[in-house]
């Protein structure tokens, strides 16, 4: 089974367009496994928990619990309207969890990896988290990333990480917790050498923070909402599940083969945090997930934030531009591990350009000129005609290159070898000219030949598509008479998938042009 879940979302606001682009990346590479023939389960969910979600009801004078409902309806409708289709769903007040973060809590205090203290120090309002003097930039302040910081003293609990990092380090070092991409495992060796001997506040006072899970041990306390919320990798994959559940089997999961997160929860929450409390729970080294780490999508280089007033709505998007214009573009648009700007006359381009005039014209040409210059019947394809014998092996290649791409998780990568292929194909009926060769009779045979090459090459450009725009797709399938090819692994992706006297439908655009209105002068 390959398990893939991403980071689950706090809902004290409505979802931007870094949360769908992870969810909409998660999505793709699940569907991806799929059509390789890989059994797979995609978790997600949203974190419930926390100050942020207090102090957001706070602000809006409502009940903690009724806005986490509230705003958590508004995930599941961006996530089914953007064809995002999971398998498992992680809420953090789900009693599932809460007693499996309690029973984990409770096994760690009697083991000695918990003791009790008090703090006098400073403290991150933003991230929820204790800071040292190690948190402060080059010019001996908190920096921005850290928001509200504060003077604090009080009691809490905390975890023995420090226990863990001579571990960590070789555990990151042999790649045992593997990080992609590549560039990024340094960043996590120097997080480590930072940390030094610090231990992690796992606990918050109920008298300051009481929405959250209760310590098992000392009910005075609740859960940090970090260590809260890692554990949801695992409790909703049937971690310690009781009897009669219908959680999935954890050793059927376990370990995760892509755990989705943007860079700035990489340090120190999951790749600090996270393997040494699987480490304290028992897990080995061969036991980590590997972490998928995705960027930023910025806005003219800045950062999306409310105070800039550049928050980019996803579901917006989705109603302006339709949900696979949007699954396209952020796909498209941006490399794995890398920051992109987010630009919506970019977005309209690529669409028009890549989809509507260059694999939208392909299909609309292949099944309109095979409907009226071949009474919409496909001839032999196994030509020997050195430009077919090209198309086809420049076909070979597209699909390797994909193959490639999509098991490094580099999705833009594999839909350029997607469009190399759809530039090939309009490029030969460019050169070739059926509309014209149809006027002689002689070359009525090689029309046929020439058209049932084109419309082969968008039957197998729409399973490679699959994954990343399924309702298009379906409906490339659709006109072809092959709705067959939607349950097609890519191990029976070969030539021949329309074959020989087989009848193609009637055409439909299947992507039409955006139109924008231009802007008055």
């Amino acid at each position: 089974m390959f398990y893939v879940t991403t980071a689950i979302d706090y809902p004290n606001g409505k979802p931007h367009i870094g949360h769908a682009y992870e969810k909409i990346l998660a999505d793709v590479l699940t569907r991806y496994q799929r059509l390789k023939g890989v059994e797979s389960y995609f978790l997600t969910g949203v974190d419930q928990h926390g100050q942020k979600m207090v102090k957001t009801a706070e602000a809006e004078g409502v009940n903690v619990a009724t806005l986490t409902k509230r705003n958590t309806k508004g995930f599941i409708r961006l996530w089914e309207k953007l064809g995002v289709e999971y398998d498992g769903w992680a809420e953090t007040t789900d009693e599932r969890h809460k007693s499996c973060v309690q029973e984990i809590l409770g096994k760690l205090e009697k083991e000695g990896a918990l003791y009790k203290k008090s703090y006098a120090g400073f403290y991150s309002v933003r991230q929820e988290q204790f800071l040292t003097d190690r948190d402060r930039n080059d010019h001996g302040d908190f920096g921005d990333e850290w928001g509200e910081v504060m003077e604090i003293e009080e009691e809490n609990w905390y975890f023995k990480l420090s226990d863990h990092a001579e571990w960590l380090r070789s555990t990151v070092a042999n790649d045992d917790l593997q990080i992609i991409p590549e560039f990024r495992k340094n960043e996590v060796l120097n997080a480590i050498e930072r940390a030094g001997d610090t231990d992690l506040c796992i606990s918050r006072p109920k008298e300051r923070m009481s929405w959250g899970i209760p310590l098992p041990f000392d009910p005075d306390f609740v859960t940090y909402v970090w260590f809260d919320a890692l554990i949801n990798y695992i409790s909703f994959a049937g971690y310690q599940k009781p009897e009669g559940s219908e959680l999935p089997k954890f050793d059927s999961l376990w370990p995760a083969d892509l755990q989705i997160i943007g860079k700035d929860i990489l340090v120190p929450a999951h790749a600090v945090y996270w393997p040494c409390m699987l480490h304290a729970m028992g897990f080995e080294a061969s036991e980590m997930p590997t972490l998928l780490v995705h960027g930023f999508w910025n806005v003219k280089g800045d950062k999306m934030s409310k105070s800039l007033g550049n928050i980019v709505d996803p579901d917006e998007l989705a109603e302006k531009f339709g949900p696979d214009t949007l699954r396209y573009y952020l796909c498209r648009d941006i490399r794995s591990g890398k920051d992109s700007d987010f630009d919506i006359e970019r977005l309209v381009m690529l669409y028009n350009t890549e989809l509507a005039n260059d694999l939208g014209n392909l299909l609309n040409r292949s099944i309109n000129m095979t409907k009226g210059f071949c009474n919409s019947t496909i001839s032999v394809t196994n030509t020997d005609n050195v430009e077919d014998i090209a198309l086809r092996e420049c076909l070979a290649q597209s699909v390797s290159t994909y193959r490639e791409a999509m098991d490094k998780c580099e999705v833009s990568v594999a839909l350029q070898a997607i469009n190399d292929h759809v530039t090939h194909c309009n490029g030969y009926l460019e050169r070739h000219k059926p509309w014209e060769m149809k006027k002689d009779e002689s070359k009525l045979s090689r029309v046929g030949e020439i058209l049932s090459h084109t419309a082969e090459s968008c039957a197998q450009l729409a399973v490679l598509l699959r994954p990343i725009l399924p309702d298009a797709a379906a409906k490339i399938f659709g006109q072809l008479k092959k709705d067959d090819l939607m349950k097609l692994t890519l191990s029976e992706l070969k030539w021949g998938l329309l074959e020989a006297g087989h009848q193609t439908g009637k055409p439909k655009p299947v992507f039409p042009r955006i139109q924008i209105e231009e802007k008055e002068s």
